[in-house]
This record gives structure tokens, C-alpha cells and sequence, in this order.
């Protein structure tokens, strides 16, 4: 269960999110940032719902696996 635990990229990656028209867009996560689980994975289709700078968004749970790092210290903030 992945549900509330941080990774920080390390390598810049693609998530979707909706836009202000609320069509489906995506958005890349530069390397470096915090990202939260939120949900997931839903349906078995490999998506996981993440909290990055304030917006939800979904991402591959593969690419989170490849390239991001688990944070263990619960000081820092998606």
C-alpha cells in the first residue's frame, strides 16, 4: 500500500491532470520534486493518484517505482 508515503523524482516524468476546461492533460514532474500517493492503484490499470505542489494528478505507479525514491522523513511536503 503506497497510500500516504512521499518519493521525491529523481528524474523528470509525465503525470495527467485536468486543466482549467477540465480536459485531460499532461503535466511532467521536473527531477527533484516531492510527490504524495494519494489513491491507488486504481482498477489494476497502474495509476496512482498523487499530490504534487497542490494539484492531483495521476501517474504511472511504474514510473514512480523507476524513477522516484521513497522519503522516510515525514518533515518533508509534497
Amino acid at each position: 500500500m503506497l497510500t500516504g508515503k512521499q518519493f521525491k523524482i529523481e528524474r523528470a516524468t509525465l503525470a495527467v491532470g485536468n486543466n482549467a476546461e477540465g480536459r485531460r492533460n499532461a503535466v511532467t514532474i521536473p527531477s527533484g520534486s516531492i510527490i504524495k500517493v494519494i489513491a491507488g492503484p486504481n482498477n489494476g490499470d497502474g495509476l496512482v493518484n498523487v499530490l504534487w505542489e497542490g494539484q492531483a494528478l495521476e501517474m504511472f505507479l511504474v514510473d514512480i517505482g523507476a524513477r522516484g525514491t521513497e522519503i522516510t522523513d515525514k518533515s518533508a511536503g509534497a
